[in-house]
Parts: structure tokens; sequence; C-alpha cells
């Protein structure tokens, strides 16, 4: 009886071993699409807290809520790791008009960005003076400008196949304009939302006033894409034209928040640490389903999964869901400050932070070494239809851990829809396709698993 136990304790052994990683890769993969908790766990994080602007309340729930869940996967260890974040509020709802003739206006859609201070109190209306770069604002000089609302109209570059590119070439407007307008005697701004779509949803977004004393500081609202191209047609036909605008969104003193993090210490190299996260807070206007509830229960996700498909990993595996990426990125200074002060040797990060749509690949920023072994493991995502590994950028919050010899990455879903979510009420749990936000996450447990197994290159 002891020989067969031992035989059969010989032949699991050798089963185990022979386990090749794209057998692996395909335990992960079926695990994720058959028997998920990342889209469960998407819809509480939605439908039952909703938007988590940090600072605010739910904020606070989202944190509980995580930290529950990942005491319920039973890892090795689960903890918040305190940070002080700011807390900005929108207030009453915005309320913006046109206004071509005494008596004739058009009321439009606008939201204001994250940041700003309210109008005065009754709102601003003011002529409009539009541009679509920083260049033409300095052109027309303070005696064109002053007492005015400037209108920052610049679109998304719509031949731009990589729609992040398109956002990168216009979002300054969005960032600095009112910094810029303010300069030059301007009483508001007005931006164009950074969205591919023609539809009637105001998209927020932070804003910045530098130094600039409060005194000197002007309100800035994003408006619909669908209304910045009525406004600038009828700015065409009439340069008279006023709009007005009214907020009352305030930045109040900041408040205690929390990473939320989850490890699997390794069983070999537990002083190498292999992150993966995404930011648990998220814009107020709809629920942050794609950005960023997607890259976090993703991220969740890749430590279930690694338990359920028996992998063991050799070095430390940890989640972080890091709060206040959006306006500030307290959460991934911090996270990054400890972990300098611990000596802690992070060789791997991976960030989701682009919407849970259909997966096509990575991104990574690291040496060519290191991305000529990744480029390796290219033929085992090929039958998951995850064809694109390039070398560029990683994500936000990963960011500050970045080394000399350390490899961050950055999942990459299909972005054609992202911009159409992006910051905007639209950003609901229904716009989110349950089979792409799975794909999503065994595409992530597997790069983890590898990049656990093989370690860096030297």
């Amino acid at each position: 009886m002891k020989f067969i136990i031992l035989l059969l304790s010989v032949f699991f052994i050798l089963n185990t071993s022979a386990q090749t990683d794209a057998d692996v890769l395909k335990t992960i993969y079926t695990t994720s699409l058959t028997n998920g908790n990342s889209y469960q766990w998407l819809d509480h994080l939605s439908n039952q807290i909703g938007g988590r602007l940090s600072g605010s309340l739910n904020a606070e729930k989202a944190v509980e809520y995580t930290k529950e869940e990942l005491e319920k996967l039973g890892i090795d260890k689960v903890w918040l790791q305190p940070v002080m974040v700011p807390k900005w509020v929108r207030g009453a709802p915005e309320f913006a008009f046109i206004e071509s003739g005494f008596g004739s206006t058009t009321n439009v859609n606008i939201c204001a960005l994250g940041g700003s201070i309210a109008t005065p109190f009754g709102g601003i209306k003011a002529n409009v003076v539009e541009v679509k770069s920083m260049e033409e604002l300095e052109a027309l000089g303070k005696e064109n400008i002053e007492g005015k609302i400037v209108f920052f109209n610049r679109p998304m570059q719509a031949d731009l196949i990589q729609t992040f590119d398109a956002y990168g070439g216009c979002v300054n407007q969005r960032y600095s304009g009112a910094l810029e307008a303010s300069t030059y005697g301007a009483v508001g701004v007005i931006v164009r939302s950074m969205n591919l779509r023609q539809d009637d949803f105001p998209h927020t977004g932070s804003m910045t006033y530098g130094d600039l004393p409060l005194s000197k500081r002007i309100p800035s609202a994003a408006i619909s894409t669908n209304d910045a191209n009525t406004l600038s047609g009828m700015l065409a036909l009439d340069k008279n034209v006023k709009f007005y605008f009214s907020q009352t969104s305030k930045q109040l003193n900041d408040v205690q928040s929390y990473n939320v993090i989850g490890q699997i210490t390794g069983s070999e190299f537990p002083n190498e640490y292999i992150l993966v996260g995404g930011h648990l807070d998220s814009w107020d206007l709809g629920d942050g389903a794609h950005d960023d509830g997607a890259g976090v229960v993703q991220s969740m996700e890749v430590l279930r999964l690694l338990k359920e498909s028996g992998v063991k990993p050799k070095r430390s595996i940890r989640v972080v869901l890091f709060m206040n990426e959006e306006n500030g990125l307290r959460g991934a200074t911090k996270y990054a400050d400890v972990a300098k002060q611990k000596g802690e040797n992070h060789i791997f990060s991976l960030e989701s932070d682009s919407g849970g749509f259909t997966p096509r690949g990575f991104s990574f920023d690291c040496s060519d070494a290191n991305f000529n072994q990744v480029l390796t493991w290219q033929e085992l995502f090929q039958p998951y239809l995850i064809h694109y590994f390039e070398k560029g950028g990683s994500g936000a919050d990963v960011g500050p851990l970045k080394t000399d010899t350390n490899v961050l990455a950055g999942l990459r879903p299909d972005s054609q829809r992202y911009f159409d979510y992006h910051h905007a009420a639209t950003d609901t749990f229904d716009a989110v396709n349950k089979r792409e936000l799975e794909l999503g996450a065994a595409s992530m447990a597997s790069l983890v698993y590898l990049f656990d197994k093989y370690g860096l290159v030297k």
C-alpha cells in the first residue's frame, strides 16, 4: 500500500512539473472566463457604491469593501496604507446657456473641472473668445481677452489610431487653460470635452491653478462636444454672442484616505515584489466603471486567479489599489516613498488604467534585454489574440516605482471607445462587457505568472 501511495505521489509531482507555461495560461484564462469574480466585484463597486471622488464618503466605502473582499481570498496579508488626499466637491448641478440676443438663449451641457473654483454668486455672463491653442491665446493678448470667457476648442485628433495620443495632444487646454487665460484677464474658461464622439455629455478631469493666489483664479468648466460645435458655429456668425455659466464647486481641506494592499508572500524570493494595481478613486459624474473600477477588480482578480490555478508564487505578489490618481497621485507617491524607505525591491509592476475593453496586449517600460525576454512569451498569448507587445509607457500609479533595472508595464485594451466614457456620466457599469473584463484579468494574471517564474534579465 505504501508503495502504491509513493508511486502516485511521484506521478503527481512529475505531472505537475511537466505542466507547461501554455497549460498554466490556459488554466488561468479558463478560470477567469468560467469562474471569474471581477464582474461581480465591479457590479458592487459601481452600483452599490458609485462614483468615488477622492476624499468622499464613497471613496471610504470603496476602501472598506475592497479590503473585505481581499481578506475573503485567504491571501497572506491585507492592510491599509494611510495617505492624505485632496477633497474637492462639485456642489449643485452646473448650468449654462449661450445668449445670441436679448431673451434668446440656448441651454448647453457643462460640468466643472476637478479643482475649479465656483463662479461668483449668480454666475458669470460675458463675451466669448474662441482659441484652439495656447499660442492663439498669446497672440490675442490681454487687449482681446480681458473681461471675456476663453473657449478652448481644440478637438482630439481623429486620425490618430492610438487614442491616448489624441488625448495627450489636447489635454493641456483642460489642465492649464484657466491658469494661462487668467494671466490675460479672462473671467472664466470653457473647454471642449476630451471625447472623440459627438454627444451631449461633458467630461470632467483635473485642472491646475499652479501658484496663482485665490484672488486671481477663474472658474473652469468642460462643455460637451455637441455644444462646443454649437458655440463655435454661433461665434462664427456673431462675435458678440455671450456665454453664461454657474457652478458652486469648492476645494476643502485635505482628508485621510488609504491605499488598499493585499499580498501573497513568495516561497523562494519573498523580498522581491511583483505589483499589480489600479486606482480606487474616480470622478463623480458616473460610477467609475471603466476608469478605473475595471483596473481595480482586474488587479484583485490576478491574486485570486493565481490561487485558483494552483500557482505558488516564488516572489511576493502584491495588489495595490491606489487612492487619488485622478487629482493628485497622492496614493502612488505615498506607496513609492514607503517602499523606498523600506528598501523594497519591486522588480515588476503592472497597471490597468485604460478601461475594461478587449485586451490587445501590453506596453513595457524596461531595458532592451528584459523586453527581448518578454517577446519570447508573445506566442503564449497569441491563442488569446494578445499581440500588442511594445516598449512605451506603463501607468501613472506605477511610474514612481521606476528604477534603472526594473520593469513597468500597462495593460493595453482596445482604446477606440475609451474616451466616449472617460470622466463622463456615461462611465457606468452597463458600459463594461463581462467577457472583455475577464479576458483582461486573465491576461494580467498570465503576465504576472511569467515574470514571477522567470524574474528579470540581469
